[in-house]
């Protein structure tokens, strides 16, 4: 019963309604023409010419559909009013020529079924009332005699808009999604809309624990260093305090970086370090006691040659590598080796395994990162324990032209 008379068949009627209002100006005007083409007069004929006008005012509202914004309009009113709709609506104006079709179709089934009710619950309450009123002159003599039953033939004309508008307003419900719902190419462009800000997010996020991530680790070593040296080693606790002020100078650049990105704004300079600010970096760990042994392999001259998004990568490998030496390693010695070879970058990073430095809570993001940035270059990326678990290593493999068509 509540699917008669409750609050969504409420809402549905509204939504009906909404349609023949709509349906309304059409209609007058299709009337106009259709009567000045075939004047007349009779209660047959004005019928045939109402029905007609009717016909010929879906097809003018079919056309006015096709206007991109009415799609936004239509959805929204089914969103708000047809109850019970499921599925994804569009909130986007129809842009394709497919969309709009779709969305005139609707427009004319909104109108047509809105059309039809509407113009039912207007005519039966005054149909009932007289009736109820006069039942021996409402011309039903021959079909009931000379005294119908005026109260059960009063129940069935106020059912029927009811059941009409029931009906009418599941179908629009069901066939909403249908055609108001995104066309599958809208559902694919959103979906690569979606994967493309998904994907400029984990690069935001990889960005800001290799950057700043490395640069607390570093900064808090650094300082407990100077701390123990501080009164025996004025010299050094100087040096490393410097250290500390060059390390977080730096983490604020590519903080200021980073959030440029964020904010969709034009990122000046080289958008972060390359393999040519290595050696800040390796002076910066040797201050906390980790020292590195670089080897250029016979394919690589300059780390400057490699400047831009493979060597901004390939540093950051070396940086996070570098700093989960520095946090489960300790002070120890590291081998880096850097070669360019068979159309790829190689970047080897070895040390040995330390005694079980504490970790920090909800690590294990660094080397998931890695593996992320070595896919976007269509590299591959390993790492793991080597030598009977007595030392760790660290590789990727970047293809060079990675660098084409790349900032």
């Amino acid at each position: 019963m509540s699917a008669l008379i409750g609050r969504r068949a409420a809402l549905r009627w509204v939504h009906l309604v909404l349609g023949g209002a709509l349906l309304t100006p059409f209609f007058l005007l299709a009337l106009v023409v259709v009567t000045t083409a075939a004047p007349g007069g009779g209660p047959r004929h004005t019928a045939l010419l109402q029905f007609t006008a009717f016909a010929v005012a879906l097809p003018a509202a079919a056309v006015t559909a096709l206007v991109p914004v009415v799609r936004v309009l239509e959805s929204a009113a089914a969103r708000a009013l047809c109850a019970g709709a499921a599925g994804e609506l569009a909130t986007a104006p129809a842009r394709s020529w497919s969309a709009r079709r779709r969305t005139a179709l609707w427009f004319v089934l909104h109108l047509s079924l809105g059309g039809v009710v509407s113009g039912m619950s207007l005519a039966v309450p005054p149909a009932v009332l007289t009736l109820l009123l006069d039942p021996d002159n409402v011309g039903l003599e021959r079909y009931f005699g000379p005294h119908p039953p005026a109260l059960p033939l009063a129940a069935g004309l106020l059912a029927l808009p009811v059941l009409v508008s029931a009906g009418a307003g599941a179908a629009l419900a069901r066939t909403a999604p249908h055609l108001l719902g995104p066309t599958p190419a809208e559902r694919l462009a959103e979906a690569e809309q979606r994967a493309a800000v998904l994907a400029q997010r984990n690069r935001l996020a990889r960005e800001l624990h290799d950057s700043v991530g490395h640069a607390l680790s570093a900064v808090s070593l650094q300082a407990a260093a100077a701390r123990r040296v501080l009164d025996r080693d004025p010299a050094f606790a100087a040096e490393a305090l410097a250290a500390i002020e060059e390390t977080a100078r730096a983490a604020v650049a590519e903080l200021d970086t980073v959030l440029g990105l964020l904010r969709e704004e034009e990122v000046t300079g080289s958008g972060g370090p390359t393999l040519a600010h290595l050696d800040v970096l390796l002076r910066q760990l040797a201050l906390t006691g980790v020292t590195v042994t670089t080897e250029l392999g016979p394919g690589i001259t300059d780390l400057a040659d490699l400047d831009g998004t493979l060597s901004r990568e390939a540093y950051r490998i070396v940086q996070e590598g570098l700093s989960n030496v520095l946090r489960h390693a300790g002070p120890v010695r590291a081998d880096l080796r850097i070669d360019r070879r068979e159309g790829h970058l190689d970047v080897e990073l070895t040390n040995p395994i330390g005694t079980g430095r504490p970790g920090r809570p909800g690590g294990g993001r660094g080397l998931r990162g890695l593996a992320e940035r070595a896919d976007a270059l269509r590299g591959r990326f390993t790492a793991g324990p080597v030598d009977s678990g007595t030392a760790w290593r660290l590789a990727a493999e970047l293809p060079l032209d990675a660098l084409d068509g790349r900032p």
